[in-house]
């Protein structure tokens, strides 16, 4: 099948998964995947803190 033929593979990595049938490229995508989701959900908890400062700053401290 030619490579344009190909289906393309949505990367996605289930926490606890089996790791046995995993390539090494397999690993490389999933880490990367799994990182840039640490680093949204860093941002996101950021946000959320400083959202928090705001509201307590003018409301207080719950």
């Amino acid at each position: 099948m030619p490579d344009e033929d190909r289906p393309i593979r949505k990367v996605a990595h289930e926490i606890g998964q089996d790791l046995y049938s995993l390539s090494i490229e397999d690993f490389d995508e999933r880490i990367a995947l799994l990182k840039a989701e640490i680093s949204r959900l860093e941002e996101a908890r950021q946000k959320k803190s400083a959202q928090r400062a705001a509201a307590d700053s003018v409301f207080g401290p719950r």
